[in-house]
């Protein structure tokens, strides 16, 4: 297997992936698409790709088909260690080209920013599609390993969609995505101070470019971390300041960014239901399909599913950048170009702390269910992590449950193994948290005596005395704190 060079940070499932694509020796010429949103470090990946493989990478850029295929002939000619760029005289003549440099060994093409390419040349998939013809030169002799990168969501995904040319053709389709928030902690070297991880992944994500666009570095200490946010993210003379506005302009696919704005805003600000986004908006439900689906189709918003109730869905912000930009940024953009960065964040913290770090702490804990949680920890294997609420006849109205961790099985439906409850404030949790889990595991359906969930309480800030001691021996309880959920399973 392709040695992952040093200088890519995380991305060991994507490097892998790529790299038995690259080097397979199977005769026939092969597809890949790679894409994700910009700055997720795809063409960093994709540029080490092939210098470790000795393979072409052509950056195209957002201009004619002519000068498309003048720039290609150059870089094909450099890279050939021609004396002179080759012409090609159509893309037909330039896809020949290309997929013959993988005659004599496994050689991997990467087009990069192929929607600038698919934009001047509508046709482009079509001629792929007859390039690749399963009796035609490229796939009967050579070992080209054809990969196609870019960061228009909706075009990258539509090139395999029902009746596109490329339909069936790809073996390949890797989606990068942003770092979790364990590789993040790591990417930003933080990981000495899980509080100080989760507060800046709470505010900026992921997204690898972002560390360089902060200045190359987080803030050094919590005591340092206000500081920081106002100069690296509440600073109009920073690159970060007008990215979360950004990240909805520049998807091609957006017709109406007012529109999707406006849905945006009203999320952040805790409209999580159909019903309530449409309220905050003044339109009604039906009107909300395609705005909903647009943002889900660029990353930035999510439906998540209720554990227990059929058809009923939330939607949450999938991009911590957009939550700060429409919660803070943008509301008071006149008094943060006027300098007021410190005054503007020290009159919005009770919004920081319960619309962007108690939501955020939420998501953690859910993603820490299914993907580093043991089983021993759930009580099971976790198929699915998802909230939900329960309908309570005492209390005469729904509990909110932010943890329901169900396993699939196979000759029967799903079963509850776990549920919980995530507490992002500063303050311990006591007592009372566990008792409430205890009378939503009540109401739970289908309960059977012997067969109980476990009560998972997750805290930013710790448990008291009291409730550690409550939990002390009980198999059915998990304490799990912010050093348990960056390093623990």
């Amino acid at each position: 297997m392709l040695r992952k060079p040093g200088r890519l940070s995380g991305r060991d499932v994507e490097w892998e992936n790529l790299a038995e694509f690259a080097t397979s020796q199977a005769v026939g010429a092969t597809l890949g698409l790679v894409y994700g949103r910009r700055r997720q470090g795809k063409t960093l990946m994709l540029e080490l790709l092939a210098q470790e493989t000795g393979g072409l990478l052509f950056g195209a850029t957002q201009q004619t088909e002519a000068q498309n295929l003048a720039d290609l002939g150059a870089a094909y000619a450099t890279y050939r260690g021609l004396r002179q760029p080759v012409r090609f005289g159509n893309w037909r003549e330039a896809l020949d080209e290309l997929l013959r440099l993988g005659d004599e060994r496994a050689t991997p093409v990467i087009l990069d920013e192929f929607p600038y390419l698919v934009s001047a040349t509508p046709a482009l998939p079509s001629y792929l599609q007859q390039a690749l013809s399963p009796t035609g030169h490229a796939k009967e002799h050579t070992r080209t390993r054809l990969i196609l990168c870019g960061s228009a969501l909706t075009t990258m995904a539509q090139l395999l969609g029902g009746g596109a040319p490329l339909r069936g053709r790809a073996v390949l389709e890797l989606i990068v995505r942003p770092f979790g928030f364990r590789e993040a902690s790591a990417f930003w070297r933080l990981t000495e101070s899980p509080e100080l991880a989760f507060r800046v992944h709470a505010l900026v994500g992921g997204t690898p470019a972002y560390l360089e666009m902060c200045g190359g570095t987080g803030p050094a200490d919590l005591s340092g971390f206000d500081r920081w946010v106002q100069r690296r993210l509440l600073n109009p003379a920073s690159a970060m300041f007008r990215e979360g506005g950004l990240l909805l302009r520049e998807e091609p696919s957006i017709s109406d960014p007012t529109s999707y704005a406006a849905t945006l805003t009203a999320i952040s600000a805790g409209n999580h239901r159909r019903s309530e986004i449409a309220a905050a908006l003044g339109r009604p439900t039906s009107a909300l399909a395609h705005l909903l689906g647009g943002l889900q189709s660029i990353g930035l918003v999510e439906q998540v599913d209720d554990a227990l109730r059929e058809k009923r869905s939330v939607f949450r912000i999938a991009e911590p950048i957009v939550r700060l930009h429409q919660l803070i940024t943008q509301r008071r953009e006149p008094e943060l170009i006027s300098g007021q960065a410190a005054r503007v964040w020290r009159d919005h913290a009770d919004t920081v702390a319960s619309k962007i770090y108690g939501p955020h702490f939420e998501d953690l804990a859910r993603e820490w269910c299914f993907l580093y949680a043991s089983t021993g920890t759930l009580g099971g294997t976790a198929s699915t992590v998802r909230p939900s609420e329960i309908s309570c006849r005492a209390h005469r109205h729904g509990h909110e449950l932010d943890i329901v961790v169900s396993e699939a099985t196979s000759f029967a439906g799903d079963r509850i193994t776990a549920i919980g409850e995530a507490k992002g404030t500063l303050a311990p949790v006591d007592v009372p948290q566990l008792r409430r889990l205890e009378h939503l595991r009540a109401l739970l359906p289908d309960t059977r005596i012997g067969e109980q969930p476990k009560l998972l309480l997750f805290a930013r800030s710790g448990f008291t005395d009291g409730l550690v001691e409550a939990a002390r021996g009980r198999a059915d309880v998990e304490l799990v704190d912010l050093n348990r959920l960056y390093f623990g399973d």
